[in-house]
């Protein structure tokens, strides 16, 4: 059928919030429910809107932009690789990636990467290379791997990974799904050791639950899951995509149980939002499965992504943004917890990975995103009932002050009536 192409909207270039949004829902799927706010700059921990009104950033991109937006040093590397060379493919080599290879196995502990671009890829690596290693090593019959992921999990958007997805949203009307994952409670040790049989290769699984609502397990539960996956032979793959790279006041939230997995999924902060990059992070043992042309990205380990991840890894670490994280998250929790408030039920979280739980009558999490924006802070609900709050690591203890101010706020009703 012969497409024809729609006349534009008008002639003159759009200029306000109403004429962007006209664009978006006139040509763009409906895949988002974004907030209505049409972002045009930003520096640090702010962001500007199209119409010049400022917003402290309290989501910063899902935790992509864990150094702030368009961190100086970060886009300086872009632009100087960006003039030198962007892309070889892996069919030749290139003189960055070595570089960021040797940089994050010594930062992270690691013994090999693979790098790929969304975290998404990340994860299906994660998968292909524990089965691999299942059939060749561990000894599994062909066929019969099995992978233990968690309900309520969020690992991304692709046919296998919403297949042991426990989301209807994410996974109806997307079948059929590939066999192969067996789903277990989060947090609950006994489950994944009764879950355990000869078969299963990997239990693929987040530090803290993200899009579930920052659901942080008990404590011990990971140094439970560590001595289980060691005792059964079974890969340990953490989705550090999100929790990763200082979010939570550590470099890898593994780190807060003194614990190693086999498998580290680490993406969005790894450029600090300049360019899709993600690794997996792997023992010898695991990642010495992979042969050439069993695997692999075009544009995975591209010299301009290893520029940009390499300068976003030495500003993370030199500038003290991880260190920052522990105590403004700590700061943060303090705040939020001595708001007195009849909507609020639980404030969860681990640095700055922190959520917000209202109570059933408070009429969902999306008002009070609403109310907050117009008091110029951004952030975002997650499950109807619960506010993620993520600013970037590079807050301050006044900017910290100065977003409780408006939480407040809101929790106490005001700004609330034009949104109910």
């Amino acid at each position: 059928m012969a497409l024809s192409t729609p006349k534009p909207m008008n002639d003159s270039h759009p200029v306000s919030t109403a004429d962007f949004i006209a664009l978006e829902n006139r040509y763009g799927a409906a895949n988002y429910k974004p907030l209505d706010v049409v972002l045009t700059r930003g520096e640090g921990v702010y962001v500007w809107d199209v119409e010049g009104k400022r917003y402290l950033d309290c989501l910063s991109a899902y935790s992509a932009v864990n150094q702030g937006h368009c961190h100086p040093k970060i886009l300086a590397a872009l632009k100087a690789q960006a003039e030198q060379l962007t892309l070889t493919s892996r069919a030749f080599r290139n003189d960055q990636l070595g570089l960021f290879y040797e940089e994050l196995c010594a930062l992270t502990h690691s013994h090999k990467v693979l790098p790929m671009n969304s975290g998404a890829e990340a994860v299906e690596t994660a998968l292909k290379v524990a089965r691999k290693w299942g059939y060749e090593v561990k000894g599994v019959p062909e066929g019969l791997a099995e992978i233990i992921v968690c309900a309520d999990n969020f690992h991304g958007r692709t046919l296998s990974i919403v297949g042991f997805s426990t989301d209807p949203s994410a996974r109806h009307g997307f079948g059929p799904f590939g066999p192969g994952f067996k789903v277990i409670p989060f947090g609950d040790a006994k489950a994944l050791e009764a879950a355990i049989t000869p078969n299963t290769v990997a239990f693929l699984v987040e530090p803290i639950q993200g899009e579930a609502g920052v659901i942080v397990p008990p404590a011990g539960y990971f140094k439970k899951v560590r001595e289980l996956c060691t005792q059964h032979r079974v890969v340990l793959i953490l989705d550090e995509i999100q929790t990763g790279l200082g979010r939570t006041g550590k470099l890898l939230a593994e780190e807060h149980e003194g614990i190693e997995s086999d498998l580290t999924l680490i993406g969005k902060a790894l450029s600090g939002g300049f360019y899709p990059v993600s690794a997996v992070l792997s023992n010898v043992e695991v990642m010495d499965v992979l042969k050439p042309g069993e695997h692999g990205s075009t544009f995975g380990g591209n010299p301009l992504a290893c520029a940009v991840a390499r300068a976003a890894l030495r500003v993370l670490t030199e500038e003290g943004m991880i260190e920052n994280a522990a105590k403004m998250g700590a700061r943060l929790q303090a705040g939020l917890r001595a708001i007195n408030s009849d909507v609020v039920r639980e404030i969860r979280g681990r640095g700055l990975m922190v959520a917000v739980e209202l109570q059933p009558h408070a009429g969902g999490a999306r008002r009070y995103c609403e109310a907050l924006k117009t008091r110029g802070l951004l952030c975002k609900e997650t499950h109807g009932h619960t506010l993620r709050i993520t600013p970037p690591l590079v807050i301050t203890a006044a900017q910290v002050d100065a977003a409780l101010t408006e939480f407040e706020g809101v929790f106490a009703g005001a700004g609330l009536a034009a949104h109910a």
